[in-house]
C-alpha cells in the first residue's frame, strides 16, 4: 500500500476520539509503530481510559499524518523529523493538504477520462 492510500482529510475526522486500530489504519502503519512515535515525539499524546486504552484526536491523527510524511516519505530519520516538526510544522502541514487536493483532482480527473474513453 503507497501512502497516498491512507490519506485521509481532516474533515472526515467527525469524531472526538479513535482507537489505535483505526488510526493505524487511517495512517497505514503498524499499531506498534504509533506507540513507538509517542515515545519519541512528545507532541503525539494520546488520552487514555481509566482502563487505559488510547484515545486519539483529530489534532492527534494530524501530527501523525505529518510524521509518517517525514519518516515514511521523505525518508527522515526520528531526529531529523522531531526537528522539522519543530521549527516548520504549519508548513508540512499545508504541504499536506495540497498533496490531498492534488490527489482528489487526480481522482476526479481519472473518472472523468474513464467516462471519456467509454463514449468513444
Amino acid at each position: 500500500m503507497s501512502w497516498t492510500d491512507c490519506i485521509i482529510k481532516m474533515e472526515d475526522l467527525n469524531k472526538k476520539y479513535y482507537k489505535i486500530r483505526d488510526v493505524a489504519d487511517f495512517i497505514g502503519v503498524p499499531s506498534a509503530t504509533l506507540r513507538y512515535w509517542e515515545t519519541e515525539f512528545p507532541e503525539i499524546n494520546p488520552s487514555r481510559t481509566p482502563t487505559g486504552i488510547r484515545q486519539y484526536t483529530p489534532e492527534d491523527i494530524e501530527t501523525l499524518r505529518i510524521v509518517h510524511y517525514l519518516i515514511r516519505v521523505k525518508g527522515l530519520k526520528v531526529e531529523a523529523a522531531k526537528q522539522q516538526l519543530k521549527i516548520n510544522r504549519n508548513n508540512i502541514s499545508k504541504k499536506l493538504r495540497v498533496i490531498n487536493e492534488l490527489l482528489d483532482l487526480r481522482s476526479e480527473l481519472e473518472v472523468m477520462l474513464k467516462s471519456l474513453t467509454k463514449r468513444k
